[in-house]
Formats: C-alpha cells, sequence, structure tokens
C-alpha cells in the first residue's frame, strides 16, 4: 500500500470518524427523547457496569476456569 492511500485512510478516518459517532449519538437521543448530554452519561454507565461485571461474576464463568474446578472436584471425588 503506498503512502497516498495510507494518508487519505487516516484522513478520512480522522474526519469521518468523530463525524460518525456526533450524528449517532444526536440520532440516538432524538430517537430516545432524551439530551445528548444524559446519552452519554448513561453510556459510561453501561460501560463501567459491564466492566465491574467482567472482572466480577464473569471471571468466574470463564470456561477454561471452570473445566478445572471441575476436574479437581471429579478427581476429588472417585
Amino acid at each position: 500500500m503506498t503512502m497516498i492511500a495510507l494518508l487519505l485512510y487516516r484522513t478520512v478516518a480522522d474526519h469521518l470518524v468523530p463525524w460518525a459517532m456526533t450524528l449517532a449519538t444526536r440520532l440516538l437521543a432524538r430517537s430516545l427523547n432524551m439530551p445528548e448530554p444524559l446519552v452519554h452519561s448513561t453510556g459510561d454507565y453501561v460501560v463501567a457496569q459491564v466492566i465491574a461485571f467482567e472482572h466480577g461474576v464473569g471471571r468466574s464463568l470463564c470456561p477454561f476456569r471452570l473445566t478445572r474446578l471441575l476436574r479437581a472436584w471429579w478427581r476429588g471425588g472417585h
């Protein structure tokens, strides 16, 4: 890939991505009949809750960890 193409992609991405995010936020806020700052703060809250779940309960539900626990229980029980 040439440097011109990379520069073009980066320029488009630098200008298009923030514009698209702003448009998506405005459309979501309008469809939910909510102010935009509330949409932002609600999104931050949801992200924080998902991260807390993944680090708490989600870690204990890891299939590899559950497999190790089941194997240890099976060996100890028989």
